[in-house]
């Protein structure tokens, strides 16, 4: 049985549920990552006692599927389209905007399918846009892809956020800070390839790299949805 099967006790003495349960853990993670959540932590933060929350929540894994869900809630779109490429593109980008919001929330993409209310809607949304395309096996790969694309690109860049985080330097300065090395290193001439790329490579911002970066997977894809049936 899933926590999302599992019925609530009764809100006594304190006045408690998973919503607001839930809703502590999100904070403590925006504010310090995944390992600022534990149900004790999470328990003090609602002036509860740690015991209490077991009546709602059997182990930190059902806590962070909450969560999850909770998040996925952001990425759901507000309406259905009909069109598979902006229902995909959406959905990257969605999901590029939730982790942005929610760095811990890019650790926990990727694996498992999130079965809860929320993630499962989002995937019915997402895989009712292609309905009809293709025969389904094509459809889930079409959806796999992209998902891994976006899932990589947005793991990159919140890693980047939490070693600004950790660090205090953001990704320039750490650039700046380490210049004199790759600048020695190039000059070696070991590495004209990179040394190609460092010197005359445009440098662009993260979101229009994510943005482009879709736009080549969500043309791959096109030409395999468009392909005739052998």
């Amino acid at each position: 049985m899933t926590v999302w099967d599992r019925p609530e006790p009764p809100p006594r003495p304190v006045p408690l549920d998973r919503a607001r349960i839930v809703a502590a853990a999100v904070a403590l993670a925006d504010e310090g990552g995944l390992e600022a959540v534990s149900l004790r932590k999470v328990a003090a933060r609602l002036n509860a006692g740690p015991m209490r929350l077991y009546g709602y929540i059997s182990t930190k894994q059902e806590l962070l599927d909450l969560m999850v869900d909770e998040v996925y809630a952001e990425i759901l779109p507000e309406e259905r389209t009909g069109d598979w490429r902006e229902a995909l593109g959406s959905l990257a980008h969605r999901t590029r905007r939730a982790a942005l919001r929610h760095v811990w929330l890019a650790d926990l993409l990727g694996g498992r399918p999130a079965l809860g209310p929320n993630g499962l809607a989002v995937s019915e949304a997402t895989l009712s846009a292609l309905d009809g395309l293709a025969d389904i096996d094509t459809v889930l790969r079409a959806v796999e892809t992209v998902s891994a694309y976006f899932t990589g690109a947005i793991r990159r860049e919140a890693a980047d956020l939490r070693a600004e985080r950790d660090t205090g330097l953001s990704k320039g300065d750490w650039q700046r800070a380490r210049g004199p090395h790759v600048t020695r290193m190039l000059a070696t001439g070991r590495f004209p390839a990179l040394s190609k790329a460092v010197h005359d490579g445009t440098h662009v911002d993260a979101e229009t790299s994510f943005a482009t970066g879709l736009e080549w997977v969500l043309d791959a894809v096109a030409a395999r949805l468009t392909r005739p049936p052998a």
